[in-house]
């Protein structure tokens, strides 16, 4: 089981998420970081345990259409060298995926929400490697975010999937179980990672099995999830190999 903190950045900060709403995420106040910007954020996050590996970024700017935060990445990626960045900014092309697709600390995600049609997606599949970038399948409630293609058939799906339930995000409401279930059947041996509604250690424990990862914040910010808690989640599961 993968552990990976999040951070959402939007104008230079990190914002809290509230239920996948955007436009209600505000900068964010923790415990475990003095201000909200992102190398601040980032290294209380991966301060709770040094067996923390890895970061998920969702760079909110990018997504929205007003332009990536690739200096900040880069800045995170020189600053942690021995973390793993996976980084959402809303690039849903080769030359865009290429910006960071070259540094094997970086896995680009692709949202399926940014994605214009299937062809897209067929041209990066047939350009990069499987192991070259990340799929986001994307939920608003019900909801599949983005060409119904993409949901229904596994051929072009990368080695490493997440089932991002957006209104769960920043919820408290648990993880999407059922969806989790529904796209392992179809995943064949891909690493599929749950992303949204992890309330505490139990839903992690629940999760081993299921999936091969889970995205977490809130829980961590409110210290629902311990340091404890997470070095016996960690040191339990399964190792892996990354990339």
């Amino acid at each position: 089981m993968r552990v990976i903190p999040v951070i959402d950045i939007r104008n230079g900060c990190v914002v809290r998420a509230a239920g996948g709403d955007r436009s209600r995420y505000q900068p964010i106040e923790t415990p475990l970081a003095r201000t909200s910007e992102p190398l601040d954020l980032a290294r209380g996050l991966l301060g709770l345990t040094s067996e923390l590996r890895w970061l998920y970024i969702a760079d909110l700017d990018g997504i929205e259409g007003r332009g990536r935060n690739m200096d900040t990445v880069f800045a995170l990626r020189e600053a942690l060298p021995d973390i793993t960045l996976f980084v959402d900014d809303g690039s849903a092309t080769v030359e865009a995926l290429e910006t960071y697709s070259a540094d094997r600390g970086i896995w680009p995600v692709i949202g399926s929400e940014t994605l214009a049609n299937v062809s897209a997606l067929e041209r990066i599949r047939s350009q990069l490697p499987r192991d070259g970038f990340v799929l986001s399948l994307d939920w608003r409630r019900d909801t599949p975010l983005g060409p119904s293609e993409i949901f229904q058939d596994s051929w072009l799906w990368p080695d490493d999937v997440i089932v991002m339930t957006l209104a769960r995000v920043g919820s408290g409401l648990g993880p999407d179980v059922a969806r989790l279930r529904q796209i392992k059947t179809i995943a064949g041996s891909r690493r599929v990672y749950a992303a949204g509604g992890v309330r505490h250690a139990q839903d992690l424990y629940d999760l081993e099995g299921l999936a091969s990862g889970a995205l977490v914040a809130s829980a961590l910010h409110d210290g629902v999830i311990s340091r404890s808690d997470l070095e016996r989640i960690l040191k339990t599961s399964e190792p892996s190999e990354m990339k």
